[in-house]
């Protein structure tokens, strides 16, 4: 292995491990990598043209709007009213309130594009009414930690928009549309398991409601709901790009909440956009940092090497592409989604590529894959909100989120052999030959 990439690693998990912030720990190692070949001002230098060259894109503008409007949601007594379609509409199933977490973190996700955001805005309510019924702690936050990472797949996301800046200007509509088979295909594996779950600790089934009521809860989420097609319809149509259209979320939300919901007060508004600047913060300074990492990567050959060590170990394309599955899952249980889509996506992606994968499809694996690590231990984000949310322990999730790993890494599986899963969709609209 090359001098730099054991220096890069070496430093970088070192870092890592003594709970250095994920930022720091991708800038400081890429410098410790880069005085391998240039002196400590130059080198300095460098990386912070690298960072300061890798936020300076139009597309990224989308991402603090879509955390606006998702905190603005979150807040807006959107996430109330699209938990009370979904439980009007499947509450009355085996395994009812989990289908409806299910359902609302699909819709939640689909509107906010975060999983945190739906962790905490669908299992603040449905985790206690979980609770309630009799559904245990660690079942109720297990469902709702692997339900929300749906809202990753399902657009608007802000981990595609990233995906496409990091490997080199895919289409964001393409992205977009490509996540909704792969994302819906998640949620209901999910609630496959759920269903089974339930009925083999007998879980109570709530009573069916009237039709009546069902079409009023119905139209009163419809409002919500019309959100997701005004993005994305606006942004297939060719009417606006994603940036304008996380504007437009921003608009919507707010008039949403404040005028039609009145969930929200006006002078609730100037802490909400505090929120959002510290998140856009964060998120801005981990993906300057890991540009800086990713243009190191190229400078030194990097991803060629992969590429050619990759295809000397086997001739089956399926062999090789599970060995990337693998090695993604077991990084996004230690590293930050961002970070490792902005690092691994230049190393894999001209591996993927020469085995006949479409940037799109590798698009939706990596994010499908790194989702997986968004509720897998040590590092993982979600399932400690989620762990949070129900006032348990993480070894006791542990156990009812073991079926869940599986139907998603099942799920992964589909969508790293089976193109179509991707594909169909953005062919079908155009936007892929």
């Amino acid at each position: 292995m090359d001098l730099t990439a054991i220096v890069l690693i070496v430093c970088f998990f070192t870092l890592l491990f003594i709970n250095v912030p994920i930022s720091l720990c991708i800038a400081l190692s890429t410098l410790a990598a880069l005085l391998m070949h240039i002196d400590f001002t130059p080198a300095t230098t460098t990386i912070a043209q690298q960072m300061a060259g890798g936020i300076d894109s139009f597309a990224l503008l989308a991402i603090p709007f879509f955390i606006l409007s998702g905190l603005i949601m979150g807040q807006g007594g959107i996430a109330k009213r699209l938990i009370e379609c979904a439980m009007a509409m499947i509450g009355f199933l085996p395994g009812g309130l989990a289908l409806v977490n299910v359902m609302s973190c699909m819709l939640f996700g689909a509107i906010s594009g975060s999983a945190v955001a739906a962790t905490s805005a669908i299992g603040s309510f449905m985790v206690p009414e979980m609770k309630k019924h009799g559904y245990s702690a660690s079942f109720a936050a297990a469902v709702t930690a692997s339900a929300a990472t749906t809202g990753m797949l399902i657009p608007p996301s802000n981990i595609l928009i990233i995906y496409a800046i990091a490997s080199g200007g895919v289409s964001i509509a393409a992205l977009f549309i490509a996540g909704y088979l792969p994302g819906i295909l998640v949620g209901l594996a999910l609630m496959i398991v759920c269903a089974i779950y339930s009925i083999r600790n007998n879980y109570p089934v709530t009573a069916r409601l009237p039709f009546k009521i069902v079409l009023e809860k119905i139209l009163a989420a419809l409002p919500s709901l019309l959100l997701i097609f005004i993005v994305i319809g606006g942004i297939i149509g060719g009417v606006f790009t994603a940036t304008e259209a996380g504007a437009i979320a921003v608009i919507y939300a707010l008039v949403l909440s404040v005028f039609i919901y009145r969930e929200i007060n006006i002078a609730e508004m100037p802490a909400i956009l505090l929120k959002a600047c510290e998140t856009t913060a964060i998120v801005m300074l981990i993906i300057a940092a890991s540009s800086g990492m990713s243009w190191l990567l190229s400078y030194t050959h990097i991803p060629q090497l992969v590429s050619e060590f990759f295809l000397t170990l086997s001739e089956n394309p399926l062999l090789i592409l599970l060995l990337i599955n693998l090695i993604l899952i077991l990084v996004g249980a230690f590293i930050d989604m961002t970070p490792a889509v902005l690092i691994f996506t230049p190393i894999f992606l001209p591996v993927a590529e020469q085995l006949g994968m479409s940037p799109i499809q590798f698009g939706i694996m990596i994010v499908l894959n790194l989702s997986i690590g968004l509720v897998s231990p040590p590092v993982g984000s979600v399932l400690f909100v989620s762990c949070a949310v129900a006032k348990t322990s993480l070894h006791k999730i542990i156990k009812p989120m073991l079926p869940l790993y599986a139907v998603m890494f099942l799920v992964l599986m589909l969508v790293t052999y089976v193109p179509a899963i991707s594909e169909t969709l953005p062919r079908l609209f155009g936007l892929i030959e």
